[in-house]
């Protein structure tokens, strides 16, 4: 089991290069590791002023489209990567979306085949759906295409992503680590959050199960456990649930953030064939390699529901 003194700070000194660091993790992320080290923030950046809010928080950006463009302009002499970007476009072009998350992180990881370590980010909907809701995933569980409505091309994807970067771990020797996310949050959204914004504007959180369960993990704690989940990148590839530790549905945390705003919680359940009944983590290898959470799901709401008020 790793110290307590395992916290982002551990990677100091280091040159990372971070794709998507717009995003909801990666920008969390990224702000907490330009502290300490030398980022790099790789995208599109095709929204207007996210490579200028990247910026002000200390990354430097380079323009690129990993699934097309020349990516020889990219910055060398980088000692980690973390592919946190992800296509979750809706609609049905199934080509772009395996471009994007597939090939994409193929051409990545041969042009940084010299890394100490990458971390791909995965995530826990590569799971195929099981009948109990409470049912526990571990990383060997059997795997399926859920179809995500919002976006249905994203699970068969990410699948495919999984095959090419186990692929190129084997062919180019790069040390990797597989994490499959489950649900995030912090100060730049996230599943739960989502729903806060939905309530505080009025409307009504709908999810797809009663129960739905999550395991939420807080963006101060996805900054801790990387450095211990970088360390676990291996040939061939290792695979960690990446997930909070505690087991939480909508049916909890939309009535207690309801609270704290002073309204009445309003949630409906549209049921949703097809899809994860529940999404219960096995946490056995992040815990060994990287420790337990430190943000329990009703203090890092509670300061979502604070942050939203400002």
């Amino acid at each position: 089991m790793v110290t307590t003194e395992t916290s982002v700070a551990a990677l100091r000194g280091a040159r990372v290069l971070v794709t998507g660091p717009a995003g909801q993790i990666a920008f969390d992320l990224c702000a907490r590791l330009a502290q300490h080290n030398e980022v790099w923030g790789v995208a599109r950046f095709s929204v207007p002023g996210s490579r200028e809010r990247c910026e002000a928080i200390g990354v430097r950006t380079v323009v690129a489209d990993l699934g097309g463009d020349d990516l020889d302009a990219l910055p060398g002499g980088i000692d980690h990567v973390l592919h946190l970007a992800a296509d979750q476009s809706p609609g049905q072009d199934y080509d772009a979306a395996i471009r994007a998350n597939a090939e994409g992180t193929g051409r990545l990881m041969a042009r940084y085949r010299d890394v100490a370590s990458i971390l791909v980010m995965s995530t826990h909907s590569v799971y195929a759906p099981h009948e109990d809701p409470l049912h526990v995933f571990v990383e060997t569980d059997p795997l399926g295409d859920l179809k995500p409505a919002h976006a249905p091309t994203y699970s068969v994807s990410k699948l495919m992503q999984e095959g090419v970067a186990r692929t190129c771990a084997r062919l180019f020797g790069v040390p990797t680590v597989i994490a499959r996310m489950n649900a995030s949050y912090g100060p730049s959204g996230g599943l739960p959050v989502l729903h806060l914004r939905a309530m505080a504007a009025g409307g009504t959180v709908t999810t797809r199960w009663d129960p739905c369960p999550y395991m939420p993990i807080h963006a101060d704690d996805i900054a801790a456990h990387t450095p211990g989940l970088l360390a676990l990148a291996s040939t061939p590839a290792t695979i960690v649930n990446w997930a909070g530790d505690e087991v939480v549905s909508p049916q909890d945390w939309v009535p207690y953030m309801a609270d704290l705003l002073g309204i009445e919680p309003r949630l409906q359940v549209v049921v949703t064939p097809g899809t994860l009944r529940g999404s219960v983590a096995d946490n056995s290898r992040r815990l060994a390699a990287a420790g337990p959470c430190r943000v329990p799901w009703r203090e890092g709401l509670a300061a979502c529901v604070a942050d939203l008020r400002e």
